[in-house]
């Protein structure tokens, strides 16, 4: 795809991400059902920080095309490897995890990760925008943007510290409220939730690791011509 055409598409996906977040924000407290808390706002919900994290994504990617159609080369290449780390360590994983976690659970029992009060206050358009395209637009990235992945155990190792941080998140707003941020972990045991914090963030590491896996079956021959290019100038 032409730069140029890429740069439309990011500038469009920062957009439809700034707008998502600006309708999630525009919630009213005192609209609220009963069971959502105000302790730490919206910012308690890993679908609302998602969808912060990829407007940062798609900016950086947007900010990537627009120095490559003006010929920073210098300073694109580093904008090129920040957009490349934000999109394999976080993009595609988290938005992969919040779409496959949050279906499932509301597939079996939507009162533990969605009430349905909420359906008076979140119009179904909103719902589908931040639990379902979020997969699709980041499917979509992995198709028409080549990105290169960091060593395995850097990305790895980064994606766990960011599962941990939310998590430690998590546990802060129940010690502060006495308030589960999800109704279902308050079902678990302290074993059970322990394993179960552990299982997500193994979960999420393969979410991680398919990724890179589909980067390269779709992007391997053009991260290998690049290489080769790189061997013949000497780099």
């Amino acid at each position: 795809m032409k730069t140029s055409t890429l740069a439309v598409y990011h500038c469009f996906a920062l957009l439809w991400y700034m707008f998502l977040s600006y309708s999630i924000l525009l919630i009213r407290a005192e609209d609220r059902p009963s069971e959502v808390f105000l302790y730490g706002a919206q910012w308690k919900y890993l679908t609302v920080l998602n969808l912060v994290f990829q407007a940062i994504f798609y900016g950086v990617s947007f900010l990537a095309d627009v120095l490559r159609l003006i010929k920073k080369l210098r300073t694109v290449k580093y904008v090129i490897s920040c957009r490349d780390l934000l999109f394999s360590v976080g993009a595609f994983p988290v938005a992969t995890f919040v779409f496959i976690s949050f279906w499932t659970l509301y597939t079996y029992n939507r009162e533990l990760v969605y009430p349905k009060s909420l359906d008076g206050i979140i119009p179904m358009w909103l719902n589908h925008a931040v639990h379902t395209a979020i997969v699709v637009l980041a499917l979509l990235e992995m198709i028409v943007t080549p990105h290169h992945y960091p060593p395995k155990k850097k990305g790895l190792t980064l994606l766990g510290f960011v599962s941990i941080a939310y998590i430690s998140w998590v546990l802060w707003i129940y010690w502060a409220t006495k308030q589960w941020v999800y109704p279902l972990f308050g079902l678990f045991s302290p074993v059970f939730l322990a394993a179960f914090f552990t299982g997500s963030i193994v979960f999420i590491l393969c979410i991680y690791t398919f990724g890179e896996f589909l980067n390269h079956v779709i992007w391997g021959h053009y991260h290998d011509e690049i290489a080769t290019l790189q061997v013949k100038k000497g780099f």
